[in-house]
């Protein structure tokens, strides 16, 4: 960024404005001033500011009645307000109005400079905004392609696999980490699919107890428990001629998994308090967020249900492993939450994106784009609206801060694999067999560390 750009500053005080004046011309800038909202607007309208400081107590115009003005004139001029008398009412208002930045006087003098800074890196970032735009216009998503994005060979396999699927009676189970999109692959295999007029019902089978999941997938008689006042259709009547969707199967309990079974064996059941067989004609598709061929082994799912759901199963890929469609992804979402299409993620912050490591996977993606949009100013997300740990640069500082401090690499780096290897055990349950396939460790070296940093889980 070249120091040459040119700074309007506005403030009633002449002795303030020629100390700012001087602070930054001290640095390189050029600058010219006003001393009042009304000769501000006019010097916007006749120059071509790079960046205004504004105080918001002005004559004949407030800062804030100054500032609505000037983003008529140019919405993309940074605009850092200043006053005396802050409060929180007036931050908030100054930040609706559309100023970039806030700030108390008397301001420390790095901190002023770093916000001058930081508006100032806008104007570089707006020519990049044009470069940006043309590249994405060239990536967008068709209007009638599947809501699952994706151009990586991963997700190219994964669409092959639900176009072969679609069209066949099989039953599919569907396996991938938390927020990868299941529930996404199953739409799709519904909607290609030659019962797509027909019903799709869906039902989270880790949302609800047994009792009350048991009623809600094959329904109750009258009197069949308490608070059964009448006779109910469950989600498997409701679905017949259709589909069903079973979503985190692996939290099924045994006593229902053996009812499940027995609906894909002889596509009959009977209602909960009921004698009556009920024959139902329903394609079966379940999700889970663990992999059931591990819960088998670890005896919580049983293997005949496994073999009767796996006739075909789509494994979807951490977002980790195909981070070539995070672009794509952000795109997506940038459409979804600013269909205006203003809003613009900056090279920097992409790269911070495509980086991270996302646990939460696509999911997680969507909740931070989500939040930056809203965040924004001046129509470019930057790093500095994501949170801390899109930050990698803070993990090397943190370390830094920590040889200085006397903790010794090995000490620091202990304390980093004990974190994640935690962090792996909570975010699966404590499921050694799971944890350990992440980590790309055998089992008994997972036991010895989890010995060694005295990982157990809490009751």
């Amino acid at each position: 960024m070249s120091k040459s750009k040119v700074i309007l500053v506005v403030d009633d005080e002449p002795a303030m404005r020629r100390n700012i004046v001087d602070l930054l011309s001290a640095d390189g800038y050029i600058t010219f001033e006003a001393g009042d909202g009304l000769s501000a607007i006019e010097l916007v309208k006749s120059n071509n500011p790079a960046l205004i400081l504004l105080d918001i107590n002005l004559p004949k115009m407030d800062g804030i009645s100054s500032l609505i003005e000037i983003k008529k004139i140019n919405p993309d001029i940074p605009v850092i307000i200043f006053t005396a008398y802050g409060t929180s009412e007036r931050a908030i208002e100054a930040m609706k109005s559309g100023a970039f930045d806030y700030m108390e006087k008397p301001f420390d003098i790095e901190e002023f400079k770093m916000a001058v800074y930081r508006a100032l890196n806008y104007g570089d970032l707006c020519d990049e905004v044009k470069q940006l735009k043309s590249k994405i216009i060239n990536q967008e998503v068709a209007a009638d392609e599947p809501m699952i994005i994706g151009r990586s060979v991963k997700m190219q396999q994964i669409f092959k696999l639900i176009g072969k699927v679609a069209s066949t009676e099989a039953t599919v189970l569907i396996e991938g980490e938390s927020g990868t999109g299941k529930e996404l692959v199953a739409d799709a295999i519904q909607r290609h699919s030659l019962r797509n007029k027909r019903p799709f019902i869906k039902v989270n089978c880790g949302g609800l107890p047994e009792t009350l999941l048991e009623s809600e997938m094959f329904g109750h008689e009258k009197g069949a428990f308490t608070g059964a006042v009448n006779s109910r259709q469950g989600r498997f009547e409701l679905a017949d001629d259709g589909t069903i969707f079973l979503d985190e199967i692996n939290n099924m309990s045994q006593a229902l998994q053996v009812r499940l079974l027995r609906v894909l064996q002889n596509h009959s059941f009977e209602r909960v308090g009921g004698k009556q067989t009920i024959q139902v004609d329903v394609r079966v598709i379940a999700a889970s967020n663990k992999n059931i061929e591990a819960e088998v082994k670890e005896g919580r799912f049983r293997e005949d249900l496994f073999y009767r759901l796996n006739v075909v199963r789509i494994t979807i890929p951490p977002l980790r492993e195909h981070p070539e469609d995070i672009p794509l992804l952000v795109n997506h979402f940038l459409k979804k939450y600013n269909p205006t299409g203003q809003i613009i993620v900056s090279s920097d912050a992409m790269f911070a994106l495509t980086n991270y490591h996302w646990p939460g996977n696509v999911r997680e993606l969507e909740n931070i784009i989500h939040s930056a949009v809203v965040m924004a100013r001046e129509n470019i997300i930057t790093p500095d609206l994501f949170p801390s740990k899109l930050h990698g640069s803070d993990e090397i500082i943190a370390v830094d801060e920590k040889l200085k401090k006397g903790e010794s690499l090995n000490e620091i780096l202990d304390n980093i694999e004990r974190t994640i290897m935690l962090r792996t055990l909570e975010e699966n349950n404590w499921s050694r067999t799971q944890t350990a396939a992440i980590l790309r460790i055998n089992r008994r070296q997972l036991y010895a560390k989890m010995k060694q940093y005295g990982l157990e889980k809490r009751k």
